[in-house]
């Protein structure tokens, strides 16, 4: 199948992926597992190459978690500027492992740190879109007291995006969790307002809300899965919409 046929099979043109920093310690308890990061790079690469453009904001939770620090005794705020710098790091090493790839990748951060990645402009980060390069989003939005699910969710609706793809450890929502009850039910769409209301724990409740008042569709997948994002991009694959 040539490039320009998969990308007519596929569903969406613009996508904004979302993962934890948690999906890039592998099977560590903490910071960085380099073969992890390429992994997922190379899933991101398989849906690149279908000619799809690609956003992407990673948490910071391997590092520093601004609540955790928070909830320790340190200062709200200081903890998740910690936090934002975090996301930085993550941000920097999934575009080493893409641009390995081959894949042209930019960094973009709400904080600027002209050094090291882009300062934040929305009109230059859709033109890297347009030419088809992968965006990473740092830094959250700058502010202190909104989760990078907000943030992704912002820059998703600021870049058009057509849907977020959200990548978990399960393939779905479930009414409950599935690595601890055997009953839990997997849903095939649920929508933004039952996902408030059951606290489903897809995303945080702001993040929810903004998507639902710009119609922005969510799909949780799993991450672990290969070819699971190339694949429900064709259609395929198991997921949840959130919409």
């Amino acid at each position: 199948m040539t490039d320009a046929t998969a990308q007519a099979d596929t569903t969406f043109k613009r996508v904004m992926l979302k993962i934890s920093g948690e999906a890039l310690m592998g099977d560590q308890g903490f910071g960085l597992h380099p073969p992890t990061v390429q992994r997922i790079a190379q899933e991101v690469k398989t849906v690149h190459d279908l000619g799809v453009e690609i956003c992407m904001v990673i948490g910071g939770g391997n590092i520093f978690r601004g609540l955790s620090g928070s909830a320790q005794g340190m200062e709200r705020t200081t903890a998740d500027y910690m936090g934002m710098l975090a996301t930085v790091m993550n941000a920097l090493a999934m575009q080493s492992a893409l641009e390995e790839l081959g894949v042209f990748t930019r960094v973009i951060s709400a904080i600027p740190m002209d050094q090291v990645c882009e300062p934040y402009i929305r009109r230059r980060a859709v033109r890297h879109l347009e030419k088809k390069r992968v965006c990473i989003f740092a830094a959250g939005t700058g502010n202190p007291y909104f989760t990078t699910d907000t943030a992704a969710t912002l820059r998703a609706n600021e870049m058009t995006c057509e849907a977020i793809f959200k990548g978990t450890k399960v393939d779905g929502v479930y009414d409950k969790d599935p690595a601890k009850f055997d009953d839990a039910v997997r849903y095939d769409t649920v929508s933004y307002d039952d996902v408030l209301a059951k606290r489903l724990g897809v995303m945080d409740a702001s993040a929810i809300a903004l998507a639902r008042d710009n119609n922005l569709p969510i799909i949780v997948f799993s991450l672990d899965e290969p070819g699971g994002f190339r694949g429900i991009l064709a259609g395929r694959g198991t997921y949840t919409k959130v919409g």
